[in-house]
């Protein structure tokens, strides 16, 4: 069973407690059982996880890109939080690997503080999902789901890039 990675960066184990203004009332946990559905719907299986360490999220994406070349691992969600806004590291570990990575962010960054509008993450991103909540995971994971499907838009698309008629 394909499995995708959900990769959570610092402070979204206090999903629920902080800011629920911003962020919600859903907990992390309730975030991980929204993924495990939305995946199971594409008999996929999660690799759920939360770190508050830099190194650990490129760790992990590295080991998603393994997992990615045997087959093993359709992609990986991430929320890196703070981490998106100045991750030099993170860029570099996504940019490197061939394993497609949904950027996702439960508010709008755009609507938030000016330091959060920049994303180092969002070049190397296979999509971006913002500012739908929790709701957003599952977004991401549909996308992912999309991105190779026979029906969607991309694969109808001809050499020139333009979608057919």
């Amino acid at each position: 069973m394909p499995t995708v990675f959900v990769l959570n960066g610092p402070n979204l184990n206090l999903l629920g407690m902080r800011e629920p203004g911003v962020y919600g009332a859903q907990t992390l946990a309730d975030v991980e059982a929204l993924c495990r559905d939305a995946a199971a719907t594409h008999g996929w299986s999660v690799d759920f996880r939360q770190s508050n360490h830099e190194g650990a999220l490129v760790d992990w994406i590295h080991e998603a890109a393994r997992g990615h070349a045997t087959g093993e691992v359709t992609g990986v969600i991430l929320n890196a939080g703070a981490y998106t806004h100045t991750s030099v590291a993170l860029h570099d570990a996504m940019k490197a690997v061939a394993v497609p990575v949904v950027e996702v962010h439960i508010s709008n960054v755009h609507a938030r503080a000016p330091f959060r509008h920049h994303s180092y993450l969002s070049p190397v991103a296979a999509g971006i999902v913002v500012g739908f909540g929790a709701n957003g995971y599952v977004l991401a994971i549909e996308g992912l789901a999309r991105r190779d499907a026979p029906h969607s838009t991309v694969a109808k698309k001809g050499k020139t890039g333009k979608a057919k008629r």
